[in-house]
């Protein structure tokens, strides 16, 4: 069983640990940086979790619970326990917890990674609901990203979603 644990502040040696690893996996101009990420901690609408099967920290969540729907902004397993369907799992936790999450990714023609994913998040329920959807970039220097929005139910206002999630997560 997975467990779920709400990391209080950038101080928590697991935000560390997630940090570091946000910054080696995600390219730049899909992060943050150390100071926006720092920032996430105080945000009322964000929970930073770090996700523990057997007492393994295996990766985490930043999560943003917006008016009607959760939108994940990052959500990554650790090196060390990917290919053991946990991110399967952790999907289904969520979909027991949110009725209505809403997630980015690169697109499926971009390469064979994106590809997968794309097909993974399928397989767990979501589908494309946007094929041109920019994200903003995260600051000054960094570049927007193509990408397709993902949600596990069909939204009637798409446009209404992506406003919030502009608004809301990349202000």
């Amino acid at each position: 069983m997975m467990e779920y644990l709400r990391i209080p502040s950038f101080d928590d040696f697991r935000a560390q640990q997630i940090f570091k690893s946000y910054s080696d996996t995600f390219p730049v101009d899909e992060r943050r940086s150390e100071a926006q990420f720092r920032a996430l901690f105080q945000h009322p609408k964000v929970k930073v979790l770090s996700v523990l099967k057997d007492l393994d920290y295996i990766g985490y969540l930043i999560v943003w619970e917006l008016t009607h729907f959760v939108f994940i902004e990052h959500f990554e397993i650790f090196s060390d326990f990917r290919s053991m369907k946990y991110g399967s799992e952790i999907i289904g936790d969520l979909f027991k917890q949110y009725s209505h999450i809403v997630l980015e990714a690169e697109p499926a023609d971009l390469d064979d990674t994106a590809q997968r994913r794309i097909l993974f998040y399928e397989r767990n329920g979501f589908k494309v609901i946007d094929q041109n959807y920019v994200q903003p970039c995260y600051e000054v220097g960094k570049q927007p990203l193509n990408l397709w929005l993902m949600a596990n139910w069909q939204p009637t206002n798409i446009e209404w979603i992506k406003e919030e999630i502009y608004d809301i997560v990349y202000c």
